[in-house]
């Protein structure tokens, strides 16, 4: 029996929800401190984290905020959202379960708007994006984070692979001029991009998401069957584990 994307995401991550609030790769980066800095300095009335997962980016907003909105459309993800954010003595963290697509939010809603790691798992990246359009009030910032796909075929053909052996709700990490191309549909303007590289631990990466031992060893002999610009551009490791690239885009 096939599901559609919103159920495969949510049975992936009821059951790890945790896991993603204690991960150091999610809970730690340059990137929740450039967050905090504009959150900062917009002090924004409203902001809304959009795809919470973990909650990383409401706890680094919620300081500088009058409310925190964390989305998620995993309500077991948004109760560890909640239990954290009680546990910090965070008060202005509220939850709501919402597809990117479909927020209940009303337009020009929010003063800023931060999403990362979470729009490669979008059932319709473009309605998700106009959707966070939507509820931004005009040049209101908008910061977005996310695995970027290589731009050679084979390097893309190769993480798309390993991530869905991974898990199965990821949809598509997007290029570069992908991304690009997104934002300027939506009607974002992008203001700054930076570019990072990050280095996936191959056993934390997997339990991480209670990856199958039969996908292990699938992404185990992709690797091993990669070529040697494949294995340079990841960087790959004899235990598996490798290094991907990471984009920060700042937009209004």
């Amino acid at each position: 029996m096939t599901q559609d994307q919103n159920t495969v995401i949510r049975h992936q991550f009821g059951d790890v929800a945790a896991d993603y609030v204690s991960s150091l790769v999610h809970a730690t980066g340059a990137d929740l401190a450039r967050i905090a800095e504009i959150a900062r300095l917009c002090a924004p009335a409203t902001a809304l984290d959009l795809g919470a997962g973990g909650g990383h980016v409401t706890y680094a907003m919620a300081p500088h905020a009058g409310q925190v909105i964390a989305t998620d459309l995993s309500e077991d993800m948004l109760h560890a959202v909640a239990a954290e954010a009680a546990r910090r003595g965070l008060a202005n963290i509220v939850t709501l379960t919402a597809e990117a697509g479909a927020l209940p939010l009303a337009d020009a809603s929010c003063d800023m708007l931060a999403c990362r790691f979470t729009l490669h798992h979008w059932r319709n990246p473009a309605a998700g994006l106009a959707e966070a359009r939507r509820v931004l009030k005009p040049r209101a910032p908008a910061v977005f984070i996310d695995v970027i796909a290589p731009p050679e075929p084979a390097a893309d053909t190769h993480l798309q692979a390993v991530e869905l052996l991974r898990d199965p709700s990821h949809g598509r990490d997007f290029t570069v001029r992908e991304w690009q191309a997104m934002l300027g549909a939506a009607g974002f303007a992008v203001t700054a991009m930076t570019m990072s590289r990050l280095r996936m631990d191959f056993p934390t990466w997997t339990a991480r998401m209670r990856t199958p031992d039969l996908h292990v060893a699938a992404i185990r002999a992709l690797q091993g069957m990669a070529g040697d610009e494949v294995a340079r551009h990841f960087a790959l490791e004899p235990d598996g584990s490798f290094t991907i690239d990471v984009m920060l885009i700042e937009a209004r």
